[in-house]
């Protein structure tokens, strides 16, 4: 056999591979949704904003995760998305193919807001400019929008959003989120910073002990960020970081406890069960939290989709493929009908 015909398919492979990479504005194709109508009783209904990143890596998770809140809302056409892009053009169309009657708009983050203030962490991922435009939600959005949910493109809500849009912050929280005490919070940040005479004063005077939240799931009054200078605080803590002692690992996360722990509103376990890609290195599968369940959320290294797509998904996994509006060679695939 001449060597032309031996090497012939390892040089299209190759080919293929090169064209990938050199196409790198080609996003996957995805299939339209359903049309979601608003029930009796929404009439009166107020709108719900949410708040989402859109990139490459995650567009196919935030997808799946719009599709999931629609799906279980009473009054879907009182939702607004706002999405965070670095290149708000580029996906826009992608969302409109999927849902052509969603209200949204797409508004540009600016990764230089960040460079100077992001240092490196236990995953690629978690050092990524855009993992930390919620920091600058209110900043972005209109200051028409007093209030928005933030949600994280790895996740999918099966119960109706409203319930969490209902949350009373009150005048003297900022933020709520679902916390979990029993963790070990001290673990969020180095010995580096424990030792410090300085920096665990952080947390004096604060109206609770400290507690780890995910700030993947919140629900946050912009209004009084604003007033309050919320975003400033952050970036001090982030530069702290940057320039003056390594004082935690993990990304925009540590920032969020230095600032709002022990001040958080607490939400119900349910609305962030957490953890479900596993660890931040392996990624290995995990179980639901004891409790009833409005929100799955696979933060961690594993993610859903990529687990599927390999062929050794995790059981937990086939609770996110029904939401999962890929086309697969131009078909519908096995989990069209949801």
């Amino acid at each position: 056999m001449p060597p032309s015909t031996i090497f012939a398919p390892v040089l299209l492979l190759l080919a293929a591979s090169w064209m990938a990479l050199a196409t790198p504005s080609e996003l996957p194709r995805f299939r339209e949704a359903p049309a979601f109508r608003n029930g009796p009783g929404c009439a009166s209904a107020p709108t719900v904003h949410i708040a989402m990143t859109l990139d490459a890596a995650y567009l196919r998770g935030s997808l799946a995760g719009v599709l999931s809140v629609l799906r279980h809302a009473s009054c879907p056409e009182s939702l607004f998305f706002h999405f965070l892009a670095t290149r708000p053009r580029r996906f826009r169309p992608a969302v409109a193919a999927s849902f052509p009657s969603l209200t949204f708009d797409v508004y540009r983050f600016d990764p230089d807001l960040v460079r100077g203030r992001i240092s490196s962490s236990v995953r690629r991922a978690l050092d990524q400019p855009l993992n930390y435009a919620r920091i600058y939600l209110a900043d972005i959005l209109p200051r028409s929008v007093r209030r928005v949910i933030y949600f994280d493109s790895d996740l999918v809500v099966v119960d109706d959003v409203a319930r969490l849009w209902a949350t009373d912050l009150a005048s003297d929280h900022v933020l709520a989120a679902p916390e979990y005490c029993h963790a070990n919070f001290t673990s969020y940040f180095t010995d580096r910073f424990w030792s410090d005479p300085i920096f665990p004063r952080a947390f004096s005077g604060r109206s609770r002990p400290p507690c780890y939240f995910n700030t993947g799931v919140m629900v946050m009054d912009l209004d009084s960020w604003r007033a309050g200078g919320y975003t400033r605080k952050l970036e001090s803590w982030m530069e702290v970081q940057k320039r003056e002692a390594r004082i935690y690992e993990l990304g925009s996360l540590p920032p969020f406890l230095l600032v709002f722990a022990g001040e958080v509103k607490g939400v119900e376990h349910r609305w962030n069960q957490h953890g479900l890609g596993g660890d931040n290195v392996e990624g290995l599968c995990r179980d639901l939290h004891p409790g009833p369940v409005s929100l799955l959320h696979w933060s961690g290294k594993g993610k859903p989709w990529l687990r599927l797509d390999a062929g050794h998904s995790c059981p937990l996994d086939a609770l996110w493929a029904p939401y999962d509006l890929l086309l697969r060679d131009g078909h519908h695939d096995l989990f069209a009908n949801v």
